[in-house]
């Protein structure tokens, strides 16, 4: 898109301010424009694609009925993604918070090769399905922050507020949840 056709494109906010005054036309490009990247984080959080389109269609819904309650304090899109972790909850009704138990962070590093001569990370992922798998294995707690910042490229700002955590529990979740990866490939390579 050349770059006057994109400064001419509306923001995020005044998609939403005119979605709600009925405007539907500005609702749709504002789907549009989110719901590849929303879908893949429905995807990483849900057991199904079913389940993650159904939580998709309910976030939207959500959005489209609650446009006039978006403050712009932060993106619109931690908004989005907020209302689609929420409507995943519901969905699961489980509860939102942190994991019921964690390992010791020297536990985890063990299990992701501090304690032995490994390779980086970078050099033992060798496929993109590989990785897909291995992410899946991981709690859901772990696929959510991993999918927002490593693959959505959320800060961590943006990705706490989605969580609806402080920016230092991001930072922790994070760091557990990149070991976690680690370990999970770790031995998905040992055991191929």
């Amino acid at each position: 898109m050349p770059p006057e056709e994109q400064q001419e494109r509306p923001s995020d906010v005044a998609l939403l301010v005119a979605s709600s005054s009925g405007d539907k036309a500005a609702f749709e490009e504002f789907v549009d424009r989110h719901k590849a990247a929303l879908f893949r984080f429905t995807r990483a959080i849900s057991s199904t694609p079913s389940e993650a389109e159904e939580a998709m269609q309910q976030t939207f819904v959500s959005a489209w009925l609650h446009a006039a309650t978006f403050r712009g304090d932060g993106p619109a899109r931690s908004w989005l993604y907020r209302i689609a972790r929420n409507a995943q909850n519901k969905m699961h009704r489980r509860h939102v918070g942190e994991p019921s138990e964690h390992e010791e962070i020297s536990e985890l590093g063990r299990l992701a090769g501090w304690d032995c001569d490994v390779p980086p990370l970078s050099d033992v992922i060798e496929n993109r399905e590989w990785v897909q798998q291995s992410l899946a294995s991981l709690p859901t707690d772990d696929q959510e922050i991993l999918v927002l910042i490593e693959i959505e490229g959320f800060s961590l700002r943006e990705a706490g507020e989605t969580l609806e955590l402080s920016v230092a529990a991001t930072k922790s979740r994070l760091h557990r949840a990149r070991l976690r990866l680690l370990a999970a490939l770790r031995k998905d390579q040992d055991h191929a």
